[in-house]
């Protein structure tokens, strides 16, 4: 998995085993940790003392701080980065996280499941933080079926189902009543044409077709294009979906309101959302931003750790969990890269679902 490096303080062996155990210690608690806690649990072989005076060499390198004088140390965003960067790689996917995923992603069925909802709810789950998945735009998006549904003189609904299961729903002016035989026929010349293309490509198709000297005066075509770019309108927005932000606020980070208020902003700007998944699908890998590295002005205690899903064909879609700091990293970044590339097989159309990803 790609974790770009960074300039990283030198560390003891002490330190950084000390280092380690503090940030677990947090991750696992959320309240600041002091050298006897330290002491007592993880068996360090040190004195209280020799571990207050290792912490603080790591509070003056900037990799802990004290949220009060007479607390103990919590991470800071520096000393999050040299946990992240040094032991993320040395973790997989749990027997369990593994089999849970495969099995539920192994019951969904493209184009009749909302695939990216599914994985969403099942990823937030399983990190216990929210999950942000945003897929290929719908123009470019493989689709297993395009229908037309009458609704009123002239008028039919255009219903668009992707092979990840989302539906996107367009009310097209055609200017002319048709007959149930008429539908049936363009959709039946669609179905031909559809099988797991982008709208663009049908689109393409479609136009390749009237281009010939028996397209050109073939009634049937001419119809099926015109309502098909008809449905085509919008279909250049992306599509973002967010699931599971209600469980981040049962932990303690959450006990300020506007804590809350702030993260919710956060989930309702797609925009915002959008640009954060740009980025990994710009670098490729899988990438973790903490706090400030994100660039999230409303919230400071943020991290995203994302990574991209393939789709046939060379479209792409990206996958990220979101949550505060305190996150287990080591946990977290394997389930994000092994998710997606299950959802990915998946949307391809892989049924080895045995082999699943590699890890």
């Amino acid at each position: 998995m790609a974790v770009e490096p960074r300039t990283q303080p030198e560390l003891t062996f002490r330190g950084r085993k000390i280092l380690y155990a503090l940030i677990a210690e947090y991750v696992a608690t959320g309240e600041p940790v002091g050298s006897r806690r330290l002491s007592r649990r993880y068996g360090l072989a040190l004195s209280p003392a020799s571990i207050r005076n290792v912490l603080a060499d790591l509070e003056e390198m900037g990799l802990l701080c004290q949220p009060h004088t007479s607390a103990g140390r919590i991470p800071t965003e520096q000393g999050f980065r040299l946990f992240v960067d040094a032991l993320v790689q040395m973790r997989q996917v749990t027997v369990e996280d593994r089999a849970s995923i495969l099995k539920r992603l192994g019951e969904l069925r493209p184009g009749e499941d909302d695939v990216m909802r599914e994985t969403g709810v099942l990823l937030s789950s399983l990190t216990g933080a929210a999950v942000v998945i945003s897929a290929p735009r719908p123009g470019e998006e493989p689709l297993a079926r395009i229908r037309f549904v009458p609704i009123r003189a002239g008028q039919v609904l255009a219903v668009l189902v992707s092979r990840s299961g989302a539906v996107q729903n367009r009310i097209v002016q055609i200017g002319e009543d048709l007959a149930s035989s008429e539908i049936e026929r363009i959709h039946n010349y669609l179905e031909e044409r559809v099988d797991g293309r982008s709208l663009t490509a049908v689109r393409e198709s479609l136009a390749a077709e009237m281009a010939t000297e028996r397209g050109r005066y073939d009634a049937l075509v001419i119809r099926t294009r015109t309502m098909v770019d008809a449905a085509a309108e919008g279909q250049d927005q992306p599509v973002v979906v967010v699931e599971g932000q209600e469980t981040l606020f049962d932990r303690p980070e959450f006990a300020d309101v506007e804590k809350i208020r702030a993260y919710l902003r956060t989930f309702q700007d797609r925009e915002q959302l959008l640009e954060l998944l740009d980025r990994t699908l710009s670098a490729g890998g899988v990438q973790v931003l903490i706090g400030s590295e994100a660039n999230i002005e409303a919230v400071q205690d943020i991290s995203v750790v994302s990574t991209r899903f393939g789709h046939a064909r060379g479209r792409t879609g990206a996958l990220g969990v979101i949550g505060p700091t305190r996150m287990d990293y080591g946990k977290v970044v394997p389930l994000v890269e092994f998710t997606a590339q299950a959802m990915g097989r998946l949307l391809d159309g892989d049924d080895d679902e045995d082999a699943g990803p590699e890890d």
